[in-house]
């Protein structure tokens, strides 16, 4: 179980105080797919990146009962003096996964080759997010947090990357925020929808898509 209690979360502004997200209540069960609609600037993002625990929030509490990814394909945090292979024995500490039993997945997924023992600030962003992806299906998470769709590389890639997630691990919980509402249709159970901070909660998909597009009326 993941469940978020009263997630409050400000930035500190040459206006002031700006509230992004106001009273945040969510929980998400074991194998349960949930999208999270929102227009730019809603607080998606803000919203996965507590979430996975790569940030705070101002106030309230997130509990983790199972283990929760980072937002997949994201590489703004590897170090980029260090060589991929670096990064994935880095990121294995933090998390727990064995570097060694998981290289051979990241050397054959990414198709990054001799690239992965190059540092990664000589990748270019499509290298970057190669192998963010295999990095992110080389650690078992219960969750997968995924930050808009997921189109890493050409089609070919695509494809394989789509297996990878949707397919053979489709008993796994998903959060997926976008405005993508096509995408959320496809791959989610219920949704929900982030307006001006606030999170309403839906039991079926159709019912907060309704209600997203009649914020845009």
């Amino acid at each position: 179980m993941l469940e978020l209690c009263d997630v409050r979360k400000s930035y500190s502004t040459r206006q002031g105080h700006r509230a992004v997200l106001n009273g945040i209540n969510l929980q998400v069960g074991r194998s349960e797919k949930i999208g999270i609609l929102g227009r730019n600037g809603a607080g998606k993002s803000t919203l996965i990146r507590m979430i996975s625990g790569a940030e705070l929030p101002t106030s309230g509490r997130i509990d983790r009962r199972m283990r929760v990814s980072w937002p997949i394909a994201f590489s703004g945090g590897f170090q980029g003096s260090l060589t991929g292979m670096d990064n994935l024995r880095f990121i294995c500490r933090i998390y727990g996964g064995n570097a060694k039993a998981v290289e051979p997945f990241v050397q054959e997924f990414s198709e990054l080759g001799y690239y992965l023992r190059e540092p990664v600030k000589t990748y270019s962003s499509g290298m970057r997010a190669r192998l963010a992806f295999a990095i992110s299906m080389a650690i078992d998470f219960d969750c997968y947090l995924i930050d808009e769709v997921v189109a890493v590389g050409d089609k070919r890639f695509h494809e394989k990357c789509y297996d990878e997630l949707f397919v053979k691990r489709k008993d796994r919980a998903f959060i997926i925020v976008s405005h993508d509402s096509n995408y959320i249709r496809e791959h989610c159970q219920r949704a929900a929808v982030l307006v001006s901070g606030r999170l309403h909660q839906f039991d079926d998909v159709d019912s907060a898509m309704a209600f997203y597009d009649a914020q845009a009326a």
